[in-house]
């Protein structure tokens, strides 16, 4: 425990301070009317130790107490496959919320980053709550709108924070959305005959599924390999997003592109968890389980996200990546179609990618919302 006047930054892995910690964002955003409360029993999972992300994942938490009421909270981490990958001694920050006060910001992060120096850690970047391959990036446009599945939402003061306390902008990411129905430009019409012509577009086998999660994961981790801060998925940690993935899309949400009977490229779409579970307050008990099963059975999501998305290396530099991709795009706009989806996220997205970037504006994507990744040499 670290004093800085009235103020107390205190270890969060377990106990009271570990619940504080999960039910801190209802200090920040109890009054903002684009927060989705997250469900708690899912918050609980993500921190569980039989989550498979632990197996190469060191983590600590604190919370900020001031007169004992919550203020502040945040995460370090220490993610062993990335330091495989790299070798560069970055360590990350995650799960960070704090109301306006920069002595609040300044000791949360200041605790974080002494964590990460004992441990050997350069520098650190984030947020990642907890990996790149999960929540990640600091909302800094887009405000106004409620976020979708598995992305983030903050208050405008907190990249202010950061950046008062030495962090720079890493990286940004974009979260673009767009209706399923659109004029497919001539461009596309093209490229798609021509890709038909060697590919085979179908849905994912519900009674193969371990080899669907394999081959989804083998085509997503070398289709990514070569992105910023890339760090590939392990069998367990996809096994865990298949059975999630599952609960909520029906097979032909999974759509995968095989050239020349050759698994080439990837896409997955799911309905928005966050458009079911609003107005819930982060509880499924008494009654909203009930809810949350004819809300995703009977009165299905308007909107949905494409959360991955991949074509393999081999072909990103040809003429088949781009027809890929928009094959991909065209199968799976007429099964979101069929579901009554209005609206569908595609993110994130890279803002440097600009080939996806291409893509996605061409047939009427909107960049709506934009992600930074900080990081900051630990001295």
């Amino acid at each position: 425990m670290s004093d800085n006047k009235d103020l107390n930054i205190v270890s969060a892995v377990s106990g009271k301070a570990f619940r504080q910690f999960l039910r801190m964002p209802r200090t920040i955003y109890s009054r903002d009317p684009s927060w989705v409360p997250p469900l708690l029993v899912e918050r609980k999972q993500h921190f569980s130790s039989k989550n498979p992300v632990f197996d190469h994942l060191q983590w600590h938490a604190w919370v900020a107490l001031r007169d004992g009421k919550c203020v502040g909270r945040i995460s370090a981490q220490i993610d062993q496959l990335h330091l495989q990958r790299y070798a560069d001694n970055t360590g990350f920050f995650g799960m960070l919320e704090s109301v306006d006060d920069p002595a609040v910001f300044g000791a949360l992060l200041g605790t974080a980053e002494r964590w990460l120096s004992e441990k050997g850690m350069h520098r650190v970047r984030g947020p990642f709550n907890l990996t790149v391959n999960e929540e990640c990036g600091l909302l800094v446009e887009g405000f106004d709108t409620p976020p979708s599945m598995m992305m983030g939402h903050a208050r405008p003061y907190y990249a202010d924070r950061l950046a008062q306390y030495g962090y720079i902008g890493a990286a940004d990411t974009l979260a673009y959305i767009m209706p399923p129905q659109y004029e497919a430009p001539a461009v596309m019409r093209k490229l798609v005959a021509y890709v038909k012509k060697r590919t085979v577009v179908r849905d994912l086998r519900r009674d193969r599924l371990d080899e669907e999660l394999a081959i989804l994961r083998d085509v997503f981790n070398d289709a990514w390999s070569e992105n910023w801060g890339f760090v590939p998925f392990t069998e367990a940690e996809f096994a865990e997003i298949g059975r999630a993935m599952l609960h909520l899309a029906h097979p032909d949400m999974v759509q995968i592109a095989e050239v020349e009977g050759r698994p080439a490229a990837m896409i997955v779409a799911l309905p928005n968890l966050n458009e079911v579970i609003a107005d819930m307050g982060g509880r499924l008990l008494p009654f909203n389980w009930a809810r949350l099963l004819w809300r995703l059975k009977v009165r299905y999501p308007r909107t949905a996200r494409v959360p991955l998305m991949g074509v393999r290396k081999e072909f990103q530099n040809t003429r088949m990546g781009p027809g890929l991709a928009f094959t991909l795009i065209d199968a799976e706009r007429e099964v979101l179609a069929r579901r009554g989806i209005e609206e569908v996220e595609l993110s994130w997205i890279l803002a440097d990618n600009l080939g996806m970037r291409n893509i996605i504006e061409s047939i009427g994507g909107v960049a709506y919302k934009r992600y930074r990744l900080f990081e900051k040499a630990l001295g």
